[in-house]
């Protein structure tokens, strides 16, 4: 078992012995977290020291989805073997996890970080801005088990931060949101007091937000690289090529992730944890269950919209991340039935306006 002392340099990558209250170390293995995760393997932090660490098979393709492998944030159970080198044995259970849907067609799961406190959504106030993307990735992070916090980054480059800050607490109600210049300590500095000792966060945006900019000012040292944006969009390059925990010194840890290319949803997320819980709550006074909210007699939606209460943006961002979850999560089985069914709509309409073009 681990002295106080070692247990106190744990507590400082984000440790804490009540969420495991259970837990028994070998007496030829340590209690590890993983710091990197990179193709040939992870690097794992003891408290005082890393090592270079490979994980066994049966952690790696012997598990149903590729979320359960192992990822930086994951605490584990690692030991030397094989002359030295280091394997990781065993994985703690997660408390919270920050899913994706992998890319492609297809229903597997891509873990990003495992065991945060927190989720930072950094989006720059720049061309890059988009509210549907923000409310995407709160619905990405309703799933997680972790706390959103919205950082709006380039506040020294941008001329409406506060219409900009008001129109982010419009469709996120609830949700700290903190716009900054993230060079400045002084500007990051209520950021940085949300984050206690023994936390950990996970940033998460698009390239070229800030995320790398954030990570060394809440470090205090340049020690993540930076790039700079495309004048016609916004876009950055990707300067983070793979997810890293960093120790702050205010004793919590952060994670920063490569900018996420597609924001993909896996079927577990829910629209009211994510800040739409206005329109949940109206759709269930709709006189009819199956309300499409379109057309339909006794719309509540509808109703609020015609009354300036709900915009119809906003609307149309809920049913379509709605039914992206419902597709996310459906069976194999009903997904190919639906795949089959859409294919004969289509032919059947494509059959009509034949006969259309030769009546």
């Amino acid at each position: 078992m681990h002295t106080p002392a070692q247990l106190e340099l744990l507590s400082r990558i984000g440790f804490c012995a009540r969420r495991w209250p259970d837990l028994v170390i070998p007496d030829d293995s340590i209690l590890a977290r993983i710091v990197e995760q990179h193709r040939s393997g992870y690097v794992i932090h003891d408290g005082s020291d890393t090592h270079v660490a490979k994980s066994l098979p049966r952690l790696r393709h012997r598990v149903e989805q590729a979320s359960e492998r192992p990822c930086v944030g994951d605490w584990c159970i690692a030991a030397v073997r094989h002359g030295g080198e280091w394997i990781i044995e065993e994985l703690l259970p997660r408390f919270s996890t920050l899913v994706r849907g992998a890319a492609g067609e297809t229903q597997a799961r891509q873990a990003i970080a495992a065991n945060i406190d927190h989720a930072l959504i950094v989006t720059g106030m720049d061309r890059d801005f988009n509210l549907r993307r923000i409310e995407r990735y709160l619905t990405l992070v309703s799933s997680s088990d972790a706390h959103p916090i919205l950082v709006l980054t380039k506040a020294d480059k941008s001329s409406e931060v506060d219409e900009l800050r008001v129109a982010v607490e419009t469709i996120a109600p609830g949700t700290t949101v903190h716009a900054i210049n993230a060079k400045s300590p002084e500007s990051c500095a209520a950021l940085a007091a949300e984050l206690l000792p023994g936390q950990t966060a996970v940033l998460i945006g698009s390239s070229g937000a800030g995320k790398s900019t954030l990570t060394n000012t809440l470090l205090g040292a340049e020690l993540q690289a930076t790039g700079t944006t495309r004048e016609r969009d916004g876009r950055g390059r990707h300067t983070t090529v793979s997810r890293a925990l960093k120790p702050l010194p205010g004793g919590a840890c952060l994670i920063d992730t490569p900018g996420l290319r597609e924001i993909k949803l896996t079927g577990d997320e829910d629209l009211a944890e994510a800040g739409f819980d206005d329109i949940e709550a109206l759709a269930t006074s709709c006189r009819f269950r199956d309300c499409k909210h379109e057309k339909e007699p006794g719309c509540a939606v509808r109703a609020a919209i015609e009354a300036q209460q709900l915009d119809p943006a906003r609307l149309s961002s809920w049913s379509k991340l709605g039914g992206e979850i419902s597709r996310a999560g459906e069976s194999p089985i009903a997904r190919r039935e639906r795949k089959q069914h859409d294919a004969a709509m289509a032919r059947a309409l494509r059959d009509v306006l034949k006969k259309k073009g030769r009546s």
